[in-house]
């Protein structure tokens, strides 16, 4: 199981904007440059975040800022944003079990169960882990 690489990079873009989004305009040609990624990835990024108004984009000039107080900001919020179908690639049934065997038959319905719950306890600790608690993270990482 992994979180999807676009939750990952708008997380990037996010701490980028926090920390330079003050002193300069921040474009996704200079976030690309940060992330590694392409502009395009980026622009997709910024304008799914800004639909789900977690960000603020310039229009014309461009320019991207953060639009509500980071402990708004979850980490499930933004993987929602940007990747709504993250949780069911981490925590997917296979798609064509075998209608013959008993096993096939049932594995759905018995899976279902369990990951239904382990989703609903996913969902809990992305929504506890906020933008703010990254930016404390990042900060105590520049200290070491």
């Amino acid at each position: 199981m992994h979180i999807s690489n676009k939750c990952s990079i708008a997380l990037h873009c996010l701490l980028f904007i926090h920390e330079y989004g003050g002193a300069k305009k921040v474009t996704s040609e200079l976030l690309s440059l940060s992330t590694g990624c392409n502009p395009v990835t980026i622009r997709n990024l910024i304008s799914a975040m800004r639909k789900d108004g977690i960000i603020d984009v310039k229009s014309g000039t461009g320019g991207a800022t953060i639009a509500v107080p980071l402990r708004e900001i979850t980490l499930y919020r933004v993987c929602a944003a940007v990747d709504p179908e993250a949780l069911d690639k981490m925590i997917g049934i296979h798609a064509a079990p075998s209608p013959f065997c008993p096993v096939g038959r049932n594995i759905r319905g018995v899976l279902d169960q369990t990951y239904g719950a382990l989703r609903a306890d996913m969902i809990e600790s992305m929504q506890s882990i906020t933008l703010e608690k990254l930016v404390a993270d990042y900060h105590a990482a520049l200290e070491k």
